[in-house]
């Protein structure tokens, strides 16, 4: 790709995937990427990650705008080091004009990093639903990632969240660590239907919710990055296999059907994980029956799901993508957080 023009690009700097959003000089999304990044084992592996992503989007002069989540990895002591050490590093790859999204406070420096931590630190969701809430009148922006799923009531242009921190996310249901590629099946319920039994599931890491939807078919090739538990393949065969040791069951003991029945439930038991945290939150904020789901994310097909469970209208996120073709834009909601700061470029 021939660039020779200031373009600007996002980038959302996760704990497990590096994403990055190109957009022209007319708002148009050129390319959406998305790479394997796991950050809890070493910085370098975002260093490594940056330049992958540079590699296919180019080097050429452009903006550069960063979110993040990947200030939560454990290498880090807390979130103000997290912030700090990835800020440098970006700032290192990308130069020293790359700026960094603050919730209210905008855009800012590097110089203001330091002092405005707080509002940096996985401050991804604000970026996102700030973009759907000047597009769309009112609803509920909901983005099911990998790992977790924001919940963020609005109207009028204005969030309504209760929360800003991590901590109060999850205290008032706005951020649930659940997502639809590396949570734990063990994680989405404690017991579960399988063949008119109820079994006790397995509290160890032998499947993930990856192996679900793949079984199911719902999963993207392209958002399914994530080790699966065994290090073994990612066939359905593989998954059903995975999902069979959740309740002390071989794969040979059942067939293909009933293994499907179990993903079929461990889906149902990750969907009312979801409702419940999401009538919390509409129910709180006394929102019509009229108010939309706008969806996001690798997810987006539970928010569809929820959607015609709850009766309401489905926006997927591409929709309000205004430019770029229909493949950039799905693939540009897929890193939502990441177009939502190129967006903000002036």
């Amino acid at each position: 790709m021939n660039i020779n023009k200031k373009y600007s690009s996002g980038w959302d700097v996760g704990g497990a995937h590096l994403k990055a959003v190109l957009l022209d000089t007319q708002g148009r999304v050129l390319k959406a990427v998305q790479v394997p990044c796991a950050l809890w084992q070493g910085l370098d592996k975002l260093d490594q990650a940056v330049d992958q992503v540079l590699a296919d989007i180019g080097k050429a002069d452009m903006r550069h705008a960063v979110t993040m989540t990947g200030e939560l990895a454990d290498i880090f002591s807390g979130r103000k080091e997290g912030v700090l050490s990835i800020s440098t590093m970006m700032r290192q790859k990308l130069g020293a004009e790359t700026l960094f999204y603050a919730a209210e406070h905008g855009m800012v420096g590097c110089e203001n990093v330091a002092a405005l931590n707080e509002r940096i630190a996985s401050a991804n969701w604000h970026a996102s639903a700030s973009l759907v809430a000047r597009r769309i009148l009112q609803g509920v922006f909901v983005d099911i990632g990998s790992t977790t799923a924001d919940i963020i009531p609005f109207s009028s242009g204005r969030l309504r969240n209760h929360g800003f921190s991590d901590a109060e996310r999850m205290r008032a249901d706005e951020l649930v660590y659940t997502g639809v590629v590396r949570t734990p099946l063990m994680a989405i319920a404690q017991t579960i239907a399988f063949r008119g039994h109820r079994y006790r599931i397995a509290a160890e890491h032998f499947a993930a919710t990856a192996d679900v939807y793949r079984i199911t078919g719902e999963l993207m090739e392209t958002e399914d990055m994530a080790p699966t538990a065994d290090g073994a393949a990612k066939t359905c065969e593989a998954s059903m296999r995975r999902l069979a040791r959740m309740i002390g069951h071989d794969f040979e003991d059942a067939e293909a059907h009933d293994w499907r029945e179990l993903a079929d439930a461990f889906r149902a038991a990750q969907l009312a994980i979801l409702e419940q945290a999401l009538n919390g939150v509409m129910s709180r904020e006394a929102l019509l029956p009229s108010v939309p789901l706008i969806g996001a994310g690798a997810g987006s097909f539970l928010v569809q799901a929820l959607a015609k469970k709850l009766e309401r209208e489905y926006v997927p996120a591409e929709s309000l993508i205004q430019t770029g073709s229909e493949a950039h834009r799905r693939r540009a909601a897929l890193c939502f957080p990441a177009y939502a700061v190129a967006a903000r470029l002036p």
